[in-house]
């Protein structure tokens, strides 16, 4: 008889996203007409760069020749594409990379559920809170529930403290999603001599790379010294250039991180679970994602990113003229705000929604999950 996966029953019934989108489809049901400013859910509202759009119908045109036809894919991903990467996002920051610690994918929420196959479920794990909420379903589907979570709340500007024991794999998300707010160099070398000290593994998700405009705030961990024999860093082009139509990110997996007694490669390991469970990226997104290093593709998309800075801005400003607390949207997209006269988050959702017709994000889901395992 086939039994399902019980750690599957320790999750709500809804992902957050598909509960927000559902709640947003039923009041459009009721409303018909009414316009809907949608801020729930973290997806682009430009359409993709004409840089871009030329690269893509360049390589579909390739693939009517059988002299450029491409098929199956490298499951690392092309040179060509990997090579831009670390000139333009690593080597200009002063951070060597070789080419085989760059793994191109379809999307960083995937690499994120992925890369935690390689750990053994007893591992103990720490996530930022309030934070991404996949991070925190993909390991309970897995069965690793021993997670501690590291509370940000006002009084430390949402960078949590150090924990007070010692923790297997720390997740790690600047800029924020969805509190908006950044470590500093100095806060995160604490993380990776903390790291270093505990024989501990950071996933830093590093998204949001791109909005940040502050010297202090460090666009890749690996701006810290040590970070490449602790860390594996996450990045996308969903903000970047607006894939989240297209799917395409990169895993970086330095050679010098080891486990076990510095007896097993944390690259090999994923090396081998992508040639496994991977197949590759397109041809075609990837000749799309090496149009954006381009002179053209930097000022293109760099325009868009203008764009939802000045956006992130003025939401800003205004929330705090009306007298709200107000965090985020100076080195990222997103806007956090204290409800007011301690409404529940849910609550505030609606009042949003159904007053408004604007969409926003709940904080209380991580709540309502820890209830559940705990």
């Amino acid at each position: 008889m086939a039994k399902i996966n019980q750690n599957f029953l320790k999750l709500n019934q809804d992902y957050l996203f598909s509960k927000i989108l559902e709640e947003t489809n039923k009041y459009k049901e009721k409303n018909p007409g009414k316009e809907v400013i949608s801020l729930g859910i973290g997806d682009v509202s430009l359409p993709l760069v004409p840089t871009v759009i030329d690269a893509m119908h360049k390589a579909v045109d390739e693939m009517k020749d059988k002299e450029t036809f491409r098929g199956y894919g490298l499951v690392q991903g092309y040179d060509f594409l990997i090579e831009k990467i670390i000139d333009v996002e690593y080597n200009s920051r002063g951070i060597d990379l070789g080419k085989d610690e760059v793994f191109i994918s379809a999307g960083t929420k995937g690499d994120l559920a992925g890369i935690i196959e390689l750990f053994s479920l007893d591992n103990t794990v720490a996530l930022m809170d309030p934070v991404y909420p996949a991070y925190r379903d993909t390991n309970i589907m897995m069965g690793r529930d021993n997670i501690t979570y590291l509370k940000g709340t006002e009084e430390n500007s949402f960078s949590p403290e150090l924990p007070n024991k010692p923790i297997d794999i720390i997740y790690l998300c600047s800029p924020n999603n969805p509190t908006g707010t950044v470590l500093t160099k100095e806060e995160l070398k604490k993380w990776v001599d903390y790291a270093k000290e505990n024989n501990s593994i950071i996933l830093y998700d590093s998204v949001y790379e791109c909005f940040i405009t502050d010297n202090l705030v460090p666009h890749s961990i690996y701006e810290i010294e040590g970070a490449k024999e602790v860390a594996i860093e996450f990045r996308s082009y969903s903000k970047l250039a607006g894939f989240t139509g297209v799917r395409c990110s990169y895993t970086v997996v330095p050679k010098e991180l080891r486990i076990e007694n510095n007896e097993e490669s944390l690259n090999n390991l994923w090396r081998r679970r992508q040639s496994t469970k991977f197949g590759a990226a397109s041809y075609i997104t990837q000749r799309a994602a090496e149009a954006i290093y381009s002179e053209e593709g930097q000022k293109q998309i760099k325009e868009n990113i203008k764009y939802y800075q000045e956006n992130a801005k003025y939401i800003k400003n205004e929330l705090e003229k009306v007298g709200l607390t107000v965090y985020g949207g100076e080195n990222s997209p997103y806007i956090w705000l204290k409800t007011p006269n301690n409404m529940k988050s849910w609550d505030f959702f609606d009042k949003l929604l159904n007053e408004a017709g604007v969409v926003g994000t709940p904080r209380s889901w991580i709540w309502q999950i820890r209830r559940r395992i705990f």
